[in-house]
């Protein structure tokens, strides 16, 4: 059994916590209660509270399940897609 804790580094923990946060506010700007989106998600209420607190420890499907339900799946697609340095190195290698 793997017992080895992650470490988050404060500055990205604000960031996943900047998630939760604009998934609350998508939430609430579709005017879905906390039962509603997280019956539709497939997720217990207390795991959504956790997403929105932008917590390490949640699965990312359930992140992505939450996504879903507020029609942002896509959104998804954009983790890494502009990635810079990745391009970078890779043009240094085909030098």
């Amino acid at each position: 059994m793997n017992t080895k804790k992650s470490v988050l580094f404060p500055q990205h923990k604000a960031i996943l916590e900047r998630v939760g946060e604009q998934l609350k506010l998508a939430r609430k700007r579709r005017k879905l209660t906390t039962v509603q989106a997280s019956e539709r998600a497939g997720i217990n209420r207390t795991t959504l509270y956790q997403i929105e607190r932008g917590n390490p420890k949640v699965a990312m499907g359930s992140y992505f399940n939450v996504l879903r339900v507020y029609g942002l799946e896509n959104d998804f697609l954009k983790l890494a897609e502009d990635d810079e340095l990745g391009r970078k190195l890779q043009d240094i290698e085909l030098l």
